[in-house]
Formats: C-alpha cells, sequence, structure tokens
C-alpha cells in the first residue's frame, strides 16, 4: 500500500492508503485525530555547538508531539541523556581497518541512514549540517530508491559548514552537490543564506527557518543561582558561552571586562572549553583581572545559569546566528555582541543590546557600562531583551518544520521510487 501524511492546524500525522488519492480533502486547518505521526531521522554533531543543540532539541520537540524521532550520530547528543518516549538513538559505529588512515565515516553514516529506514520505516531524513551529513544523506537515498521507498531528505545549513568548512576548495564541488540534490534546504538565518548563495552555485531554493528556544525554560530562580557565589558583593555579572573557537574572539572579551571593571564592579564567567581557553586564562592573568574570572567548563543546561547573568558577551567574527545569544535573551539577560552574521537578525540595537564592529572591544566595553550604570536603563533592557526572544519561541518555529515535512511526504508517495 502507499503511504502519505496528513496533519491539522498543529500536528503531521501519517496514515496508509488504498489509492493515489486522499480519502478527504486535504484541509490543514481539518483535526484528523485518528492518525499516527511521522518517522523522523534526525542526523547531527552530538556536539555543544549550535548545530547540535538546535538538532536535538528540535527532535525532542517533535517528539513531544507525538512523532518517532530517530537521532543518527558517532556518539549521544549532548542533551539526550535521559529515557524520552518517542525518542531513539542509533549510534553510527566506524570500523577501522589497517588499510585506512582515516576511518570512513561518510560511508558509515550512510549505511546506518539505509539500515535505520528500512527497519524503522523513516518517512524524512532531516541532515543537519551540509557535510557529511547532507552528503551521505543523498548516497543513501540512491541506495534506498533501489529498494523501492524514496525518503525525503531536509538539509539544514548552520554556519561553519558554509562560512569555513564549504570555502575550504577540496568540500566545495561535494556541498554544492549535497545542497543542490537535498529535497530542501533550510538556512537558520538570511545572512547565512546570503553567505550560501554568494559562494556555491545553487539552484535549489533556501528557506529561511530562524534557530529557537523554549522561552518558559529560562526562568531565573534566585535560590539555585551562582550569582551569590561568584558574586557575594553584588558585582555585576557577565557571562560568555561558546566552543573558545578562534572565531568566537574570547581575548576581546577579557580586554572588555578589563574596562568595564575600571567603571563598575564586575564578575566574568567563562562557559565553555577549547582552543582558545589558555590563551584567554593567561591574557586574565597580564592584565591583572584573574581574580574575577570564572572559567567553569561546559555545561549541559545553559537555561540553568544564563538568568543569573546580568550581561552576555558575544564578540565573534561570524555568527550564521547567534544561538546562545538569543539563550541569553530569553534569561532576560542584554547583550553585547559584534554585528557579524545573522546576529543583527536576533538582537535589536540599543533596545535588546548593542552591536559593535568585529574586534572593538573598546566600544563594546563602553556599550556595557552604558547598561549596567543606571539600574531604570538596565531593566528596560533586560524586558527588551526577554521580549524579543519570544519572537523566536518553539512555538512559533516548530510548526515551520512541521509544514516543509508534510509538504514533503505528500509530494514523495507521487514520485517514482526506481
Amino acid at each position: 500500500m502507499n503511504q502519505t501524511k496528513v496533519k491539522n492546524s498543529t500536528f503531521i500525522y501519517f496514515i496508509k492508503i488504498k489509492t493515489q488519492n486522499l480519502p478527504f480533502d486535504y484541509d490543514p486547518g481539518r483535526q484528523h485525530t485518528d492518525m499516527k505521526k511521522l518517522k523522523i531521522g534526525i542526523v547531527l554533531y552530538p556536539t555543544f555547538g549550535g548545530s547540535g543543540v538546535l538538532a536535538t532539541e528540535l527532535g525532542l520537540a517533535l517528539a513531544r508531539k507525538g512523532h518517532q524521532i530517530h537521532f543518527i550520530s558517532y556518539n549521544q547528543p549532548a542533551r539526550l541523556d535521559n529515557y524520552i518516549e518517542n525518542v531513539f538513538y542509533h549510534e553510527v559505529l566506524i570500523p577501522t581497518y589497517p588499510l585506512f588512515d582515516f576511518a570512513p565515516y561518510e560511508v558509515a553514516l550512510t549505511s546506518k541512514l539505509v539500515n535505520v529506514t528500512l527497519n524503522e520505516g523513516l518517512d524524512i531524513i532531516h541532515a543537519h549540517y551540509a557535510i557529511p551529513h547532507a552528503s551521505a544523506a543523498y548516497m543513501a537515498k540512491q541506495i534506498l530508491l533501489t529498494h523501492g521507498i524514496n525518503v525525503p531528505i531536509v538539509c539544514t545549513l548552520h554556519g561553519t559548514d558554509i562560512t569555513l568548512v564549504g570555502r575550504d576548495s577540496s568540500y566545495k564541488p561535494v556541498i554544492t552537490f549535497a545542497i543542490n540534490h537535498s529535497d530542501a534546504v533550510t538556512a537558520v538565518s538570511q545572512s547565512l543564506k546570503n553567505d550560501t548563495l554568494s559562494h556555491f552555485e545553487i539552484t535549489k531554493e533556501i528557506k529561511v527557518i530562524y534557530n529557537f528556544i523554549e522561552v518558559a525554560k529560562y526562568v531565573y530562580n534566585p535560590d539555585e543561582c551562582i550569582k551569590k557565589i561568584i558574586a557575594p558583593g553584588g558585582e555585576k555579572l557577565i557571562m560568555h558561552m561558546s566552543n573558545f573557537r578562534p572565531v568566537k574572539r574570547i581575548p576581546d572579551i577579557i580586554r572588555a571586562f578589563k574596562i568595564i571593571r575600571g567603571k563598575i564592579p564586575a564578575k566574568l564567567i567563562m562557559i565553555g572549553d577549547g582552543p582558545e581557553r589558555q590563551t584567554a586564562e593567561d591574557l586574565a592573568h597580564e592584565l591583572g583581572v584573574q581574580e574575577h574570572v570564572n572559567f567553569i567548563g561546559k555545561i549541559k543546561s545553559a537555561e540553568q545559569i544564563l538568568p543569573c547573568a546580568d550581561l552576555f558577551m558575544l564578540p565573534s567574527n561570524a555568527e550564521s546566528f547567534g544561538l546562545s545569544l538569543l539563550e541569553a535573551m530569553a534569561s532576560g539577560v542584554p547583550g553585547i555582541s559584534t554585528n557579524a552574521g545573522g546576529v543583527p537578525e536576533v538582537m535589536i540595537q540599543g533596545k535588546t543590546g548593542f552591536l559593535s564592529n568585529v574586534g572593538d572591544y573598546e566600544d563594546m566595553a563602553k556599550n556595557a557600562i552604558y547598561i549596567l550604570e543606571d539600574e531604570t536603563r538596565f531593566k528596560e533592557f533586560k524586558n527588551n531583551a526577554k521580549e524579543r526572544a519570544k519572537f523566536f519561541d518553539i512555538a512559533n518555529i516548530l510548526p515551520q518544520y512541521e509544514e516543509l515535512y508534510l509538504q514533503l511526504a505528500l509530494k514523495a508517495k507521487d514520485l517514482p521510487t526506481a
């Protein structure tokens, strides 16, 4: 029998029918409560970076709505540490042979995608990050077509797959092909879409679907807040959270913080880890602020610590979106950032924080002082940040993915499979 999908205003459903025609007139507003949900494979990097977090939260949100979610990666996603209904994890095992200097992960991933689709009956494969996920998904799709199965591929572009990795000439042809041969392509900001179209010969339409957060999770709890430990004297608490790669310009935070402390009593918390951590620690000692800077490493739940902050800093020279900044805003925390990439699409200049040119840490410090030095002004920025974050709430973004899945699923049933 053929398979197709239908939905009401918020749900996508899965039914079996005996003919090519739907047994009713399709109406997005009509409820069809007797139908099953979609089975969606999500391919992701299981890291603390933005793409891994977004992909995991997307899957969890879909699972809460009844869809069956299959995470596929080489390691368990960072935010997936408990049993959750409708959620399954499939580890990509990479065999090692003396013949291979480097393990062929893309081949192993392709095989895993084929096996999971055959065994679980996936309706959609959603590949987060163009390389190697979208290219592996394409190969898996071609293999599945020989089995009479046409599974649509969604490719979501997150940033460095385009702005850094993608510009390497050795990867560019594969990325271009993978994007153009996906069934649907999304980007997490208009800026990233523009970058993709500028640097690749793209013939596929790219749909912008913004990153999201669940605003309700980010609640200030004074009893559990670390501020009373880190800043017992009532100092303002400034935070940064990232993977500490060079693109994040971590030293700019330390330099700006020294200027801020010259005007306002403040403490700095650096969340995360990576190649620039040691450089930042050395710089803090060099500038004499090491006693006021706390490097606490990686954390799994940003919503537990970000609401304790008074200000969030993100001085990157490239950001496709700025998910950590959005998490801070959802916590009611104003931001100090650069005007790089998609950040201006998230931040409202002079309302939820301030944007500076890349590398201008002195201007960042000046803007930080302006926000923090006046309590009335500070509260206004906090309220504005919280309100702006609601635009990116999962309740507004998730239906866009569901609608995309529905369109692809309906289209796939009418296409020849071999």
